[in-house]
């Protein structure tokens, strides 16, 4: 059985006609033949559709948390503090402590190191929280992490 070939498109042999195939006027407008626009008829008409293919459309699902309680991660990287180490000296926001630069994060506004970046110089930060790449940069470099809470 061979299939036929459809070589007039509807939208070409139709021009003329007052509604183009598609029956009474006003049937190809708008969304009345698909039954509403979006998720009109999702408790209605489409009720089958939603059990079928959305069954978790309706209700509420899970907890979220109040924002209060969500821990705000202000992150800084190794290398930029490496970058910034001797101006941090010059405007006092760090310190030499036996050769090495002492950086405190939090004194800047930061409560994590992130290790991207180079370090280059012997640098001792002390921070709440590290990354392991930006610990094994830092002692990689001479300088040591110190964690506080």
């Amino acid at each position: 059985m061979r299939m036929v070939v459809r070589r007039k498109k509807k939208s070409r042999y139709m021009r003329g006609t007052r509604t183009c195939g598609w029956g009474r006027t006003g049937q190809h407008r708008k969304s009345g033949l698909r039954g509403g626009v979006g998720h009109a008829g999702m408790h209605k008409h489409m009720w089958t559709w939603v059990i079928k293919y959305c069954p978790d459309y309706f209700g509420k699902h899970g907890f979220t948390r109040p924002p209060e309680l969500i821990p705000k991660v202000n992150s800084i990287n190794v290398g930029t503090l490496c970058a910034e180490a001797e101006s941090l000296l010059r405007r006092g926001l760090a310190e030499m402590k036996e050769g090495k630069i002492l950086i405190d994060v939090r004194k800047l506004g930061y409560n994590k190191v992130l290790g991207g970046g180079r370090v280059d110089k012997p640098l001792i930060v002390v921070a709440p929280s590290f990354s392991k790449s930006a610990i094994e940069k830092i002692k990689a470099s001479g300088g040591e992490a110190i964690t506080v809470r």
